[in-house]
């Protein structure tokens, strides 16, 4: 049961500071980032889809037509395919090559086949952190560089498609592929294709350098809806996200180096924009950190907001979360591990968050019990919150940490909470720090620690 700590039991070390705490300055920390990352470099060649057979509006298959004008270009030194205006009709995977752009007119709607066997053969991805082959993600891009999606169009997983009720069949898999990651099972083995029920995402860059995600709407995704894998150098900016199926998140940066995700839309039915990078024994093996990463001035709602983990075996470093803002959901901001995954997190800014109503606002849940393995607790340190300010919460802080690992190192500082039942649910956490947090009114600074003996 949860220890639930109200503000007139705590034992803090108050300061008797008047007035705010000085806000942190992390613009130009942001800036040498953003500074650094490289767009894609495609030629200005275009060709339409139209001049390789597609016919808007028909209802028939213009998968042959779409990646027939993707493999021509591409072996011709690259440029844009361009999807006209009209409804178009992808009976399976979209596989995209290096120094293509994807070009989604506005008004054009790419819907893709609802039947999971359009989808095979199995592709080597990662599924929650672990390497395997399994169903190929609807628009699909193995070890590529200098590629693109753009445009105002829409991509539609299909609110009909047979990967949906997946979600309800997939736990034995979901175990296998766990076990296997663990146990050091060769990915070769790892076979999930046909007979298993593990859902693809929407779309999935696997091995990548310099990429673009532009302006799009993505809809109905079977899985997680635009996840990155091992890319380095990735631009996502003015994408919308409307997709409330289970476990859509909006965006997964799963062990990526420089990227930014800036003046986004996300309503999801999952985390609106998560950092990781691998699990358990698989991600640490691999050891592929997530680091250099800026997410700003977007605008998120689902049912939660931001992550870190709960797959960040492999690490995460100098993630900037700046000037966005949160709307409705379960958890505000969330970071996640459990006794299975290891990984070190660290030196994380939340900066400058306006956020309306949420159930839990501040959410470490790092001792989820190990399913395997266990023995392998997470570290997260070095995070900063400063400059927040919220409307309504149930739950102000909630903090779960491994007894023998406990959280520490953590800085909240001008947060403002106009209104919240529940300050604290403290489990094993260390030199809590705060300065000028307001509650209801009633402000607090000081120390708080809340260990298990």
């Amino acid at each position: 049961m949860k220890k639930r700590v109200g503000i007139a039991a705590l034992s803090l070390a108050f300061y008797g500071v008047s007035g705010a705490a000085i806000a942190s300055d992390y613009s130009e920390e942001i800036e040498q980032i953003v500074s650094q990352i490289q767009l894609p470099d495609i030629p200005d060649k275009k060709v339409s889809i139209i001049e390789y057979g597609a016919v808007a509006n028909d209802g028939i298959d213009d998968l042959t037509a779409i990646q027939k004008a993707i493999d021509t270009l591409a072996e011709t030194g690259g440029g844009t395919v361009v999807l006209p205006p009209g409804d178009w009709f992808s009976e399976g995977a979209v596989n995209l090559k290096s120094k293509i752009n994807f070009q989604l007119s506005e008004g054009a709607v790419l819907l893709f086949s609802p039947k999971p066997e359009h989808y095979l053969p199995a592709v080597k991805t990662r599924w929650e952190g672990t390497e395997m082959y399994g169903y190929s993600p609807l628009i699909y891009a193995a070890n590529v560089e200098d590629v693109a999606i753009t445009g105002k169009g829409v991509i539609d997983g299909n609110a009909n498609s047979e990967f949906h009720p997946w979600y309800d069949k997939s736990k034995p898999d979901m175990l296998k592929i766990r076990t296997m990651g663990i146990e050091g099972v060769p990915v070769e083995k790892r076979q999930f294709g046909e007979g298993h029920f593990l859902r693809p995402s929407l779309i999935q860059f696997f091995g990548a350098k310099r990429v673009l995600l532009e302006g799009y709407t993505s809809k109905n995704s079977p899985f997680w809806v635009n996840h990155l894998v091992y890319t380095d150098h990735a631009t996502v900016r003015d994408i919308k996200v409307d997709s409330h199926l289970p476990n859509n998140d909006g965006i997964d940066l799963d062990s990526v180096n420089y990227a930014v995700v800036e003046n986004s839309h996300f309503r999801t039915g999952d985390d609106s924009v998560v950092i990781k990078s691998g699990r358990d024994k698989d991600g640490r093996d691999i050891a592929k950190p997530s680091r250099y990463i800026v997410v700003r001035n977007n605008d998120m709602g689902g049912e939660d907001g931001i992550g870190l983990g709960s797959e960040m075996s492999g690490g995460i470093s100098h993630v900037y979360f700046d000037n966005n803002i949160l709307r409705k959901g379960k958890a505000a901001i969330r970071f996640k591990g459990s006794l299975d995954r290891g990984g070190l997190v660290e030196h994380i800014r939340v900066t400058n968050m306006k956020i309306e109503e949420f159930d839990d606002l501040f959410w470490f849940q790092l001792n989820y019990p190990g399913v395997i393995e266990g023995g392998h607790p997470s570290t997260y340190r070095d995070i900063i919150f400063d400059n927040i300010h919220v409307e309504k919460a149930k739950t102000v802080f909630e903090m779960h940490a491994y007894k023998d690992a406990p959280l520490q190192d953590i800085h909240f500082k001008n947060v403002t909470v106009k209104e919240a039942e529940v300050p604290f649910v403290l489990d094993n956490v260390v030199g809590l720090k705060i300065e000028n947090l307001k509650v209801n009114d009633q402000r607090i600074d000081g120390q708080l620690s809340s260990v298990k003996f």
